[in-house]
């Protein structure tokens, strides 16, 4: 067995109970996913992006995946949301291969803000918002109670009720991101995968949108694996830290364990001081590394 997967296996021990952490009694009826064995790669390419690597979410926490670009988080991410089918390998949601559950069963359970997000121009945050009830209707099905209830606690939660009559592209960016999470936060699952969410947005939205993130984990006990450019921002946010690099998973854990100054010089080529703080681990950059640094 492998130590990719010796690991694995720790990690889904921990994720049922089986540990000292007290986060996990109190997490337990939440979803759990796993990846084992991955190899990723896109059509074109010829070597894969993510070559073998395991991985178990602790289940009802926040995980971040931080590297540097082209490190695999993306593709990590994709992988585990079943928008990139592994060439070996295979993710397994409550036990189950998710490539074995039906397009709306899986979106029930699991849902996916990406990057490249495209709305109809004429379409209101309201009406956009709905959509995130697809998986929960049949084909002839018109909109239920139970879905306008969905609707409203997640326009509410996303803190965009002042915009609902709003057209989406009269929207700001941090605006229509927030509305972005707000339709994904209606399809009600119990596992949420977002992209590089606060990516190009001003500090205010960055904060609305980690603020949600905090509540998922806080008051609903959602599982939430998000990527994340802002490492900083990952420890005073996440309960678990993976940092990639070139496709590896090169340090896993607490963003205590994680966030060190060791491997901000050996993944990011940044030579910074790493200090505790009340929120989590506080970085100080003090310039680029031009070789590689072993600490």
């Amino acid at each position: 067995m492998s130590r990719n997967v010796i690991e694995g296996e720790e990690r889904r021990a921990e994720g049922r109970g089986e540990s000292l952490d007290p986060q996990s009694a109190e997490a337990t009826h939440a979803s759990d996913l796993c990846g084992e064995e991955l190899v990723l790669r896109y059509p074109d390419a010829e070597e894969p992006v993510i070559d073998g690597e395991s991985l178990a979410v602790r289940p009802g926490a926040v995980t971040a995946l931080v590297g540097p670009n082209g490190s695999g988080k993306s593709t990590l991410l994709k992988g585990l949301a079943n928008q990139l089918s592994p060439d070996s390998g295979s993710v397994l949601l409550d036990g189950r291969d998710v490539q074995s559950l039906g397009t709306k069963e899986l979106a029930r359970k699991l849902g996916l803000l990406s990057q490249e997000n495209v709305s109809p121009g004429s379409i209101s945050v309201e009406e956009l918002v709905r959509h995130g009830r697809y998986p929960h209707r049949g084909f002839f099905e018109g909109v239920s109670e139970e879905d306008e209830c969905a609707v409203r606690d997640a326009i509410s939660l996303a803190g965009v009720e002042h915009l609902r009559d709003r057209e989406v592209s009269s929207l700001s960016g941090g605006q229509r991101q927030l509305v972005w999470i707000a339709m994904v936060l209606a399809q009600d699952t119990d596992v949420l995968l977002l992209d590089e969410p606060t990516t190009f947005l001003d500090l205010h939205h960055q904060l609305e949108v980690m603020e949600i993130v905090r509540t998922l984990r806080e008051e609903r006990k959602i599982t939430v694996v998000l990527v994340l450019h802002d490492v900083e921002q990952a420890a005073r946010y996440a309960d678990y830290v993976l940092a990639l690099e070139g496709g590896t998973i090169h340090a896993r854990g607490t963003p205590e364990e994680v966030v060190t100054e060791e491997m901000l010089a050996e993944v990011f080529r940044v030579e910074a001081t790493v200090e505790p703080g009340p929120e989590g681990p506080r970085i100080t950059p003090h310039g680029p590394l031009h070789e590689r640094t072993d600490r």
